[in-house]
């Protein structure tokens, strides 16, 4: 798939997935939600995690869905009140979820590698480096995963950038 207007549009489920994926579907669930793009590849890592063609990654607790991350040009498309979360320059990305949040009262994540999460709808905003140039790449992430430290800050971080140093003294 390419970042053409073949790319395939997927619809956000707060708290409850993306496109036909449901956070708890077995594995084998998801392979057959996915069949048509093709068999996964096991990626290894602490979550199971399985990459499918088209740029879909998935994630598991338990055998159970509870992650999906859609790379930044060859995933599926979501929009979030008509803005595509995908392929944005993440300072694009992170001034519409700032602007998103303070008009519908979501509430904000700031995650320690600069990433910015909308917590009650469970998207988490990656960026990828795609030839060069940094990307958006959104997650959707199940509540209990957003909520926890560990999960959400080893979630996938393809080459992100370090975090920026933080204004305020260490103690």
């Amino acid at each position: 798939m390419s970042a053409s207007q073949t790319r395939e549009h997927w619809e956000l489920l707060p708290g409850a997935g993306v496109g036909a994926l449901r956070f708890e579907m077995s594995r084998a669930d998801v392979a057959d939600t996915l069949r048509a793009c093709g068999p996964p590849k096991q990626a290894g890592g602490p979550y199971g995690q399985e990459e499918f063609a088209d740029g879909v990654s998935v994630f598991y607790d338990a055998g159970t869905l509870a992650c999906v991350a859609l790379d930044a040009v060859t995933g599926p498309q979501v929009l979030l009140a008509g803005f595509a979360l995908a392929s944005r320059t993440p300072p694009q990305g992170h001034q519409f979820l700032l602007n998103y949040a303070a008009e519908q009262g979501s509430c904000l994540l700031y995650t320690p590698d600069g990433s910015l999460a909308l917590t009650d709808l469970g998207v988490l905003l990656r960026s990828q480096d795609v030839g060069g140039v940094r990307m958006t790449r959104p997650l959707f992430v199940k509540e209990d995963w957003l909520e926890s430290e560990y999960y959400r800050d080893h979630l996938p971080l393809e080459g992100a950038p370090a975090a920026p140093p933080s204004p305020w003294p260490r103690a």
